[in-house]
């Protein structure tokens, strides 16, 4: 209610445009951020569901497609916390762009290893390269967080 009459009482302020207006009145409360991020995270699990299917007879498309839809409701998470405007801002930022384009491109391959190629083990590979791009592409939220995990692999490199 507060924000209809919040919306109401700024129509006489000419700095303000419309599109502004409609927006700050379809905003989402933080609670309600919350609860939809939950659901998201929640639906993620469809994805570990669906591996439970790849060993069934037949069962590749079906773990196509749970683990296509856990994994983007799980990527749909982040919107509710952030808004999707910013999501979308910082997902073609130049740290995170790289493992934008091809997170999407294993996404739509992994579909193409279900319904038209049929080999379990590129759906595997897809699913382990949307795993590792997805840690990598989350990294930088984490302050340091990949500065600190590339010293460590080349420590470890650096041993053998």
């Amino acid at each position: 209610m507060e924000k209809l009459l919040w919306v109401l009482s700024v129509q006489d302020n000419k700095e303000q445009g419309l599109t502004m207006q409609v927006l700050d009145a379809l905003s989402l409360s933080f609670n309600t951020r919350l609860k939809w991020f939950e659901i998201c995270v929640v639906s993620g699990i469809f994805s570990i569901l669906g591996t439970g299917l790849l060993w069934l007879p037949g069962g590749i498309k079906l773990f196509e497609v749970f683990y296509t839809f856990g994994y983007t409701a799980a990527l749909a998470s982040t919107c509710f916390l952030m808004g999707p405007m910013k999501q979308l801002k910082k997902i073609f930022e130049t740290k995170r762009l790289l493992s934008t384009i091809v997170i999407l491109l294993c996404l739509v391959l992994t579909l193409c290893t279900a319904f038209w190629w049929h080999k379990k083990g590129l759906a595997i590979l897809f699913c382990i390269l949307q795993f590792l791009l997805m840690t990598w592409y989350s990294l930088p939220y984490i302050p340091y967080a990949r500065v600190a995990l590339i010293k460590y692999c080349f420590i470890i490199c650096n041993k053998k």
